[in-house]
């Protein structure tokens, strides 16, 4: 089986309990309140996204976490999604990518997506950016 391939035999319980292992670590809380809003509300997502996005899709090493996540940002800003480039800018961030790089994605934007969801994205990471200088 290649390093990267999901181990078929592995129970969705462990996938999640990296799962939540790694969202800990990318947002810096033990906690993250999305994933305990999630897992409140919408216990189905909690562990799809848990269990799949993060236990599988972000646990893979191919990328480093840094590059992965500046790679996040950028699909979320050509597909106008604010809310996950807040999420995953802050990871970025966390990981060690500067604000000049988050604002280069925004720039990036243009080319494949244009000039209204540049915009989009530049809005949102100047939330981001400002949430961080005021906490």
């Amino acid at each position: 089986m290649p390093a990267q391939a999901i181990d078929p035999d592995e129970t969705t319980a462990t996938r999640r309990h990296r799962g939540e292992r790694i969202a800990a670590e990318l947002s810096g809380d033990p906690n993250p309140a999305l994933l305990e809003m999630l897992d409140r509300d919408f216990p189905f997502l909690a562990n799809a996204v848990t269990s799949y996005a993060v236990g599988e899709v972000l646990a893979r090493t191919v990328l480093d976490v840094r590059t992965r996540q500046l790679a996040l940002v950028a699909a979320f800003a050509a597909l106008g999604l604010g809310d996950f480039i807040k999420i995953h800018g802050a990871y970025a961030l966390n990981a060690g990518v500067t604000e000049d790089e988050l604002k280069e994605i925004v720039y990036l934007t243009t080319i494949p997506a244009g000039f209204p969801r540049a915009l989009q994205a530049s809005q949102a990471v100047a939330e981001l950016l400002a949430s961080r200088r005021t906490v």
